[in-house]
């Protein structure tokens, strides 16, 4: 019998690593080089191949200032959003700059009822704003008569709705309300008579303002405003409690450093003309917030304008009233789309859509709804009207095109899409092409 012959095992394949780059040589020879096995040596010692990783940059003066200001302000108050504490934060500290700003923003801090934090948010800024001047009632006169032209302070108002709380009360603080809107914008002075000889003199009005109440104030105010929503707090969320002597005092202290890095970045806050999110009034407001953040650096450019442009687009189309004149035009544009966008709506049928809407407020516009002459004088402002049209089935009646909308639709509706118009998730945002503004000690726009 022969002997058996075992075949021996072959040898199992090397595994392979593809080429890499060898420190000091150029990367050209990885195109060249062959696969190398495991047990292949590698020259050089190891250690010396994998450089360090780059140390944190440190954040920047005016950022660390910023953290620390919006990091206190959460400590003591629960704000409604994340971009709320960051409009705070640098309003508090744009009224450092006040006289390099062309516009001096009010902040509105409102909400639905008592107990919403309102006051303590005030509190908390009284410590950390530039020359804090605080009443509760004052005049209009005396307020106009508190403001310096070259060193302006920061009125603070609490309980602004004893002052614009109702129609009736509103109708006699008009001054004030004529005051605040003025104020909102350099070289707007007020004019009185005084002296035995009847001198004509000039008050400044130009100050930055912030105003805590229950409700909405007057839409012209509004329209100037930061508006910062408060909601009452919920049992989960905790604060802080609030001691004079002790944490006034540490913000106090904060304030004088948050004023020393601004007094030092006063020239180039002069110079910048920061790109904005938004247009119009509301970039006059926003341009002293977004210029802080600016001259902050690190994330406070992108996060003032996320500010800047969410709360702006909150705020797109409220008012007075309640916002029905801006109200009206979205849910037509609305009403239009749910039957497909047709050439024509009948009158009878627009207002059936409107009306059925549970969340709308026309079908409480009046006893009937909104019946068409309410419809009508929402509209009229706009240019606006109803008027014969032909209908498929044949038959006349009064209606409404969209093309009688698309220019309101324009000019005053949110987007359709908000989110093809945010800001992009860098500190660069697409600005607007807006004209240059003539800075503090040169001559306004009249």
């Amino acid at each position: 019998m022969e002997p058996t012959t075992s075949t021996p095992p072959a040898a199992p394949a090397k595994a392979t690593w593809p080429a890499v780059a060898v420190p000091g040589q150029p990367r050209a020879h990885l195109h060249d080089a062959p696969a190398r096995g495991l047990d292949t040596p590698v020259e050089g010692p190891a250690e010396a191949e994998v450089p360090p990783p780059a140390p944190p940059t440190p954040a920047s003066e005016g950022e660390a200032i910023l953290d620390e200001l919006r990091a206190t302000i959460r400590r003591y108050v629960v704000m409604p959003s994340e971009e709320a504490l960051t409009a705070a934060t640098l309003w508090a500290a744009a009224t450092h700059l006040q006289t390099v700003w062309q516009h001096a923003p009010r902040l509105a801090v409102v909400g639905p009822a008592r107990r919403c934090g309102k006051s303590r948010l005030l509190e908390v800024l009284i410590e950390a704003v530039h020359e804090p001047l605080i009443t509760v009632n004052a005049s209009a006169a005396a307020i106009f008569r508190s403001i310096s032209e070259d060193n302006p302070p920061t009125l603070l108002v609490d309980e602004v709705d004893t002052i614009f709380g109702s129609a009736k009360v509103a109708e006699k603080n008009e001054e004030m309300r004529g005051l605040l809107n003025a104020g909102h914008q350099r070289n707007r002075p007020t004019l009185r008579v005084s002296g035995p000889n009847h001198d004509v003199q000039k008050f400044s009005t130009f100050a930055m303002a912030a105003l805590a109440g229950i409700g909405d104030l007057p839409d012209t105010i509004m329209d100037r405003s930061v508006v910062i929503r408060m909601r009452r707090r919920a049992r989960s969320e905790k604060v802080a409690s609030w001691r004079y002597g002790r944490d006034d005092l540490a913000v106090r202290a904060l304030r004088e450093r948050l004023a020393a890095w601004l007094a030092s970045v006063r020239d180039e806050a002069t110079a910048l003309e920061p790109k904005l999110p938004v247009d119009d009034r509301a970039a006059d407001t926003w341009e002293p917030l977004i210029s802080v953040a600016d001259l902050a650096g690190g994330r406070w450019p992108m996060m003032a304008r996320t500010a800047c442009k969410t709360m702006t687009d909150y705020e797109s189309g409220r008012d007075q009233d309640g916002g029905l004149k801006i109200r009206i035009l979205t849910d037509i544009r609305k009403a239009f789309a749910s039957v497909g966008n047709p050439p024509a709506l009948r009158t009878t049928h627009l207002l059936d859509l409107l009306n059925a809407d549970p969340e709308a407020p026309w079908s409480e516009h009046s006893p009937k709804g909104l019946t068409p002459r309410g419809l009508q004088i929402l509209l009229d402002d706009y240019g606006i009207g109803s008027g014969n049209r032909r209908f498929p089935d044949g038959n006349q009646a009064k209606g409404f095109t969209p093309a009688q909308f698309t220019d309101a639709w324009t000019r005053y509706c949110p987007p359709e899409n908000p989110a093809a118009e945010a800001p992009p998730a860098t500190g660069a945002c697409p600005s607007t092409s807006r004209p240059t503004r003539p800075r503090a000690g040169q001559r306004g726009d009249g």
